[in-house]
């Protein structure tokens, strides 16, 4: 089993849910982002998504695109993402999960030739750097096929969506490629905090494990313990991002890390065996 593998099973041993934490890699700054990361560990988070900055993140709503600027202002690239896993890589163990853009990812193939799978060469060596999947929005599953080939050669994870709209044959589809976890899209607009039922997506997780046994995570509009504790009813774990990355931008960090421990307790003292 991968590392992501074995941190899901061992959460679903005990009964508890995963708590997945968004944070861009280079804002407000770079460092401020890497001690976020393994501070949000410490306070909570199972899993990290980093997110790779790039300059049109049509899956993300104001407050991660306002990061994903600020970031590639301080010159952050998908290659400095890795060089920063690296370097998290000697204090934690934690899965690490990049999401980015399939342009940003298939540029860093580049400069080993036009011709070169950018994708593939950038999958290489996220597996060297220590990093456990990739997230990629804005490629249709029925688009990523060999992307999922490269992904699964070099052992990294390409996470799969479904969201309130899949449809059973899609679904199935789509479920049958997946590992990891499924990211479950709570809605049908961007990435933000916001005030959302999640009954529906829980159905829609709850028919996908009709397809695969991979856990089930959602994501988008879970600002508050809550939220959360609403939103992980009937899935594996939750997502948790604008409202980090708000509180970052903002210069409080420290208020960051206590949203992150009270989701953490919240949900545990919601579903803990």
């Amino acid at each position: 089993m991968t590392r992501l593998e074995n941190a899901l099973a061992a959460l679903k041993s005990k009964g508890r849910k995963a708590l997945n934490i968004y944070i861009t890699a280079g804002a407000p700054d770079v460092e401020t982002s890497k001690r976020a990361i393994l501070e949000a560990i410490k306070a909570g988070a199972d899993i990290i998504e980093i997110g790779i900055p790039f300059s049109d993140p049509l899956a993300d709503g104001p407050v991660i695109q306002a990061s994903s600027s600020l970031a590639l202002k301080n010159r952050m690239s998908p290659g400095k993402v890795l060089s920063i896993v690296k370097e998290l890589r000697r204090s934690t163990q934690a899965p690490l999960i990049g999401m980015g853009y399939i342009n940003s990812l298939m540029s860093y193939g580049y400069k080993y030739g036009l011709d070169y799978n950018g994708f593939e060469r950038y999958v290489t060596e996220a597996k060297i750097a220590g990093m456990d999947g990739l997230i990629v929005p804005d490629v249709p599953h029925e688009e990523s096929v060999q992307m999922r080939a490269s992904a699964k050669r070099k052992g990294i994870h390409l996470i799969e969506f479904i969201t309130p709209l899949t449809t059973p044959e899609r679904m199935a589809s789509t479920c049958k490629e997946a590992n990891g976890f499924v990211y479950c899209v709570s809605n049908l607009g961007v990435t933000g905090v916001k005030e959302l039922d999640f009954t529906q997506i829980g159905e829609v997780a709850s028919k996908a494990r009709e397809f695969t046994d991979t856990a089930m995570m959602v994501g988008f509009g879970i600002g508050s313990p809550e939220a959360a504790v609403k939103a992980a009813e009937k899935v594996d774990g939750v997502i948790v991002g604008s409202a980090v990355v708000k509180r970052l931008a903002e210069g409080k960090f420290d208020e960051a890390m206590s949203l992150i421990h009270s989701i953490r307790t919240a949900l545990d003292s919601a579903y803990s065996a």
